[in-house]
């Protein structure tokens, strides 16, 4: 059993109060906190090695480009990546997605075709948008199942030879679905496609092995697993992203400059990393890492999935105008509900009132908004911090508040 009040106190926002009340943080989904170990590396590098990475040949710039590249192989490791080489530090999972989208499509053909989920988030739905429109690819969509789950017979129809990538979301953001993604990148390749997974939502759950997972780039972000903002991480295959084109142009990622042309680019992973790095928030995010390490990712699944079971067996025995959007068994930690047909922000108002954290809204899925036919839900999120006293205060406020918003 997890020591969660020694964890707790490695997190010194969750001491504050909101309104006047102990904070309650159930927005997990959108941005984790972050434990002292995290800030401490921020303060380190700004007050010990604060100097461009790879770039001068002084004591401190060594420093800052030792602890960059320290934190890109213990990256490697910790999703199960053989060459560190093939880990690409960007701004966040947006980032990388935008990276595989513009670059991969360039040697497209108008009719090739992209295939999506309705349950993808904004993120790895718009950015393959812009490349079809400016390329005339077409893009398919997966549908899903009553109860959450992705309908992986239309996915084996959709998918066909003129397929070009296949993107999906590894666990929804919104209705806590953990995809097949093994399954999903068997298939793409049995096409001659290449797969994409937005691991955003995975990596702070589940225990990432891209080499097992069989697909070809798969992207997360810092804030979600704990760390910083700012800082995410693209995974994709050498042989892959040695053929891709560089997705911006600057400092860092060139080999050699010409003018008026003739300029040649630097070998993985620079090739990618135009400009200043976030180096202060690279090595945070290594901490971030250490941080999940040590209390082991299995034995976070196991909590948050009992905080899960717990409120979902509550409001089934307690609220039964509340709907639940998502049941698939083995889902992830995600409650996106409605009280009957209460509005999500008026909920998130008066949970907020209480000192509860949730997010409201589409949380960037409209098209799935639009499959559940409601404008958005009331999303709550657990992460390895949250106690079983705040899930029973949690829903004992939604037995509150519900009269109110009927």
């Amino acid at each position: 059993m997890l020591d969660v009040e020694n964890i707790r106190k490695q997190f010194p926002i969750l001491s504050r109060k909101v309104y006047g009340h102990d904070l309650i943080y159930l927005d997990n989904a959108a941005s984790a906190q972050v434990p002292r170990s995290v800030i401490d590396a921020i303060t380190h590098t700004y007050a010990k090695h604060h100097a461009n990475v790879h770039r001068g040949v002084h004591c401190l710039s060594q420093e800052a480009t030792a602890e960059q590249e320290l934190t890109r192989r213990e990256v490697a490791a910790w999703i199960g990546a053989t060459d560190a080489a093939e880990i690409i530090f960007t701004r966040g999972t947006t980032e990388g997605i935008n990276l595989v989208a513009s670059c991969i499509t360039r040697d497209m053909r108008p009719g090739d075709e992209i295939v999506l989920t309705v349950m993808e988030h904004h993120s790895n739905i718009v950015p393959w948008q812009l490349a079809a429109k400016q390329r005339g690819l077409v893009i398919k969509v997966v549908p899903i199942n009553a109860d959450g789950s992705l309908d992986m017979d239309a996915l084996r129809a959709l998918v066909c030879d003129r397929t070009r990538v296949v993107a999906v979301t590894h666990v929804s953001n919104v209705l806590g679905t953990v995809n097949p993604v093994a399954e999903i990148a068997g298939i793409a390749h049995d096409h001659g496609a290449l797969c994409l997974v937005d691991g955003a939502q995975g990596a702070p759950h589940y225990k990432i092995d891209v080499a097992a997972m069989g697909c070809d780039f798969y992207v997360f972000s810092g804030h979600k697993i704990y760390g910083p903002t700012g800082v995410g991480v693209l995974w994709g295959r050498r042989e892959l992203l040695e053929q891709m084109p560089p997705y911006q142009g600057g400092g860092e990622m060139i080999d050699h400059v010409l003018l008026p042309e003739g300029t040649t680019f630097a070998e993985l992973p620079f090739k990618f990393e135009a400009g200043t790095p976030d180096y202060a928030s690279i090595p945070a995010l290594r901490e971030a890492i250490r941080f999940i390490d040590s209390v082991g990712i299995d034995a976070i699944e196991a909590h948050e999935t009992a905080l899960y079971r717990h409120i979902t067996a509550r409001i089934a025995a307690e609220l039964p105008q509340v709907r639940i959007f998502g049941t698939t068994p083995g889902k992830c930690p995600v409650l996106s509900f409605l009280i009957g047909d209460a509005h999500s922000y008026d909920t998130g108002v008066l949970l907020d009132k209480l000192g509860i954290a949730v997010r409201t809204g589409h949380h960037c899925a409209q098209p799935l908004m639009q499959v559940l036919g409601v404008p958005g839900t009331v999303r709550a999120s657990m992460a390895v911090y949250n106690t079983m006293d705040e899930a029973d205060r949690f829903v004992d406020a939604l037995v509150r508040i519900a009269p109110i918003l009927s």
